[in-house]
């Protein structure tokens, strides 16, 4: 049996060869397959997204190499609108830190309650249910275990500046994540109509934060 750390190697390195700061001109292209992922569901080519796009499928494949190439482009730009922590994490106090996962806890919810990440989110569960292809293992790599890489510093940061208690920044981290997430990307994924708006959203992120504070909050924070 091979270990989960080599199979989460293997997903990392599926996603590796898509641009990692897409221009102007590629965003465009990014936005339309995720249109088209809304619309058409899986049934996704490169001349679908040449034409919606308005770009040749030579364009495509010199800027992203192959259909998963663009896969693997559409999840970062799609995780992209995560905010999960800051450049400088360094000599933390307790408002920031608070800032720092209101901030991550906000746009998370955002990005995964918009019908863009739904529709892409259920193509990922259904290719890799069927094998069809590695859109799963994409958006595992690039989408849930590169945003824990970009928050766990904060995390960590708070531990160091004595405001966190934990032993594992990994667990740590899982534990941020599902008071944030609970059930609703499931419930979503499911097709039940849910419609968070920014009010919303707000009172749910601040509610997981304080969650998070209280389980590993020190009376510093």
């Amino acid at each position: 049996m091979r270990s989960s750390l080599a199979e989460r190697q293997e997903t990392v390195e599926a996603g590796a060869k898509a641009p990692a700061t897409p221009s102007v001109r590629q965003q465009a292209v990014l936005d339309a397959v995720l249109a088209l992922m809304v619309e058409d569901g899986d049934q996704l080519t490169m001349d679908a997204v040449a034409r919606r796009a308005s770009c040749s499928k030579e364009t495509l494949y010199k800027w992203f190499g192959d259909r998963d190439g663009l896969l693997t482009a559409t999840v970062r730009w799609q995780a992209s609108r995560v905010h999960a922590g800051g450049a400088a994490v360094q000599a933390l106090d307790g408002a920031t830190l608070r800032e720092h996962l209101q901030d991550f806890a906000v746009s998370w919810l955002t990005v995964i309650t918009s019908r863009t990440s739904v529709a892409l989110n259920r193509i990922a569960v259904a290719h890799a249910g069927s094998r069809k292809s590695n859109l799963g293992g994409i958006v595992l790599a690039n989408g849930r275990f590169a945003i824990g890489e970009r928050v766990k510093p904060v995390l960590e940061a708070g531990r160091d500046a004595g405001l966190l208690a934990f032993a594992d920044s990994e667990a740590a981290f899982r534990t941020f994540f599902g008071l944030v997430g609970r059930d609703i990307q499931i419930r979503l994924l499911l097709g039940e109509a849910l419609d968070l708006g920014e009010d919303e959203i707000r009172r749910d992120a601040d509610r997981a934060v304080e969650q998070f504070l209280a389980l590993y909050g020190r009376a510093k924070a």
